[in-house]
């Protein structure tokens, strides 16, 4: 008996919700840290506020997008590939409240690090089973390679 897919839109819209809501969540947890992080000196080249949620919410987009992809290929590799994808958004998810609400920023640092190894792990799994859903993972490594200049400096500037 074959297993029943369900339809791709479907498989788009939960799997653009789940990270989405990842994200949200995190973000939450984490709002009392941002209020006092706005307080923090910010080295050059820091973005106004208001454009870290408008970059993780189209991350996040394109973070669904490729998973649903990669899921729907359904190969060998796909379970492998998926189970990198929610490492990836677990370490993610964490972050936020290590760096905003622990307070904790060289620790968010080297967690940083983690994700990064994670999601070039990641979008290469995903690279081999939809080059498409790979290369959408770029961006979010040039985030991340950003975030870890911004998290650096913050945590220098601020020891």
């Amino acid at each position: 008996m074959t297993r029943r897919r369900p339809k791709a839109v479907w498989v788009y819209v939960i799997s653009i919700g789940l990270a989405l809501a990842v994200g949200a969540v995190s973000g939450l947890v984490s709002m009392n840290g941002m209020k006092k992080f706005a307080e923090l000196k910010q080295p050059p080249l820091s973005p106004p506020g208001w454009i870290f949620p408008v970059v993780w919410t189209a991350l996040y987009v394109l973070m669904g997008i490729s998973a649903a992809r990669v899921y729907l290929m359904d190969t060998m590799d796909t379970k492998s590939a998926l189970m990198v994808y929610a490492a990836q958004l677990v370490v993610n998810a964490l972050w936020t409240p290590i760096f905003f609400e622990l307070e904790l920023r060289l620790v968010a640092f080297v967690w940083l690090l983690i994700l990064l190894v994670l999601v070039v792990a990641m979008t290469g799994k995903f690279k081999k089973i939809d080059t498409l859903a790979g290369n959408l993972q770029f961006p979010y490594i040039v985030w991340m390679l950003f975030a870890g200049y911004l998290n650096l400096a913050v945590f220098l500037l601020n020891k």
